[in-house]
């Protein structure tokens, strides 16, 4: 490996870092991780903390997760690659369909198409959207909704449906045709409605207005998160989700439930759709389907759906990539889910979730810049800054900067994105760990 200097000169010289600026990696040098343990980073100044981050949301089952490694490397060396386009196919892939088939059979999922992550997966099931509609008859259907503060991924059409203008703006014109409704979003909401129930009727009648307005018969699918995650982990009432379901079901638009982030285990549940008694369309899954150690995703497709492809010559599927059904991916995943199962995560993301999230309000009562928490749903917990609570003013860059490194100092990696500290810990974190990272929030907030 090239020296400290060499690693720490060339970083912001040479390499453009996803979400930020060219310059800010110049005016804040990011923590450069060189080794990963259990649930612990080590950086290249020999620094260890506890990843209170997960990778990206990614990494469930921690850094040291042998099953997974073993599966790779052991692929690697029967069949590290071969495409899966037309005329062939490859044996962990078709084995991969069958147990994910499975897993997600209570979500009424019926068919695996692959892609290469979150991003390719959201924009497969938006184009399999307008397919199935024009398979049926209905070509005029071509319209997207999706919520404020919602988060798609970066391709134009996850772009498109994103519901936050930091993924937009600098890329504007995105596609046409893409239309966004209020979050159910108690903290700030265009209704001024902290009650959450009533909220999610608000935002369910805006849904309904819409669909009356745009036509239901130009709209093919309505794309949402069961808890919107990068915008600021906001969980819906338990209704909220239903009541969307019901209203796409009477008027004939599919719902896509991008599951990218609360697939396989995140918010308590197996699966955010299956959190709250609903069974979508399609499903948008990837990151932690390989535990972050493979990029791998897979739309799940449900049996409607389904069923307007197959038997169908005219169904030709137009869209695919190079590492679609990749082999070595295969394999990562096949052994992640299992290990996934066998440790039954859901249990501790459960217990633990709801202790991070009993400390998060615990530190709202003590630091009067924490405006709000959210959580309560697994392992998926923010909490937002301010300067003012009357006002509800967000808290500035520089101070949150603050908050940030001191908990790294503190020993954990947190993560800052606008006014929020997001958490979002390996599912298989320690009672301990999770009281170390309230212990680093703790010291970081006090140092404002």
């Amino acid at each position: 490996m090239k020296d400290s200097n060499f690693l720490k000169e060339n970083n912001g010289r040479l390499f453009w870092h996803p979400m930020t600026s060219p310059q800010d990696s110049l005016d804040n040098p990011p923590k450069i991780i060189t080794g990963a343990t259990g649930v612990r980073l080590t950086d290249l100044d020999g620094h260890a903390v506890i990843d209170a981050v997960g990778g990206l949301w990614n990494v469930n089952l921690g850094y040291s997760c042998q099953p997974v490694k073993d599966a790779i490397a052991a692929q690697l060396e029967t069949l590290p690659y071969y495409s899966t386009f037309r005329g062939s196919s490859n044996d962990v892939a078709i084995e991969l369909a069958y147990e994910l088939n499975a897993f997600f059979a209570p979500d009424g999922m019926t068919r695996a198409f692959f892609t290469s992550g979150g991003s390719d997966s959201v924009e497969t099931a938006l184009r399999l959207a307008r397919q199935y509609h024009k398979l049926r008859g209905e070509p005029g259907r071509t319209k997207f909704l999706s919520l404020k503060k919602g988060y798609h991924g970066t391709h134009f059409g996850g772009a498109s449906v994103n519901g936050n203008a930091n993924f937009r703006t600098a890329y504007e014109p995105l596609m046409p045709g893409c239309f966004h409704l209020p979050a159910p979003y108690t903290y700030r909401n265009p209704f001024n409605e902290a009650d959450p129930e009533r909220l999610a009727q608000l935002c369910a009648a805006a849904l309904e207005d819409e669909i009356a307005f745009q036509g239901a018969n130009t709209i093919a699918a309505m794309i949402m998160e069961p808890v919107l995650g990068a915008g600021g982990v906001i969980p819906p009432h338990e209704s909220f989700m239903p009541m969307v379901r019901e209203i796409c079901t009477r008027h004939g638009i599919l719902l896509i439930s991008d599951e990218v982030i609360t697939a396989y285990g995140r918010t308590g549940a197996w699966s955010g759709a299956r959190l709250w008694g609903i069974q979508p369309d399609m499903m948008a899954t990837a990151k932690a389907i390989t535990n972050g150690y493979f990029p791998y995703g897979a739309v799940m497709i449900g049996g409607h759906v389904q069923e307007v492809f197959e038997n169908n010559p005219a169904a030709k599927i137009g869209h695919g990539y190079t590492y679609s059904g990749h082999p070595v991916g295969a394999a990562a995943a096949l052994a992640c889910l299992a290990e996934t199962q066998r440790l039954n995560v859901v249990e501790n993301a459960a217990a633990r979730g709801t202790q991070l999230f009993e400390g998060c309000l615990a530190l709202k009562a003590k630091y009067g810049i924490v405006g709000d928490v959210r959580g309560g749903h697994g392992l998926m917990t923010a909490i937002e800054l301010v300067s003012d609570r009357a006002t509800k003013t967000p808290l500035g860059a520089e101070a949150t900067q603050i908050i940030q490194e001191t908990a790294y100092q503190h020993g954990t990696m947190i993560r800052i994105s606008g006014p929020n500290i997001i958490l979002s810990p390996p599912l298989v974190l320690t009672e301990a760990e999770a009281s170390s990272i309230l212990s680093a929030l703790d010291a970081g907030l006090a140092a404002i």
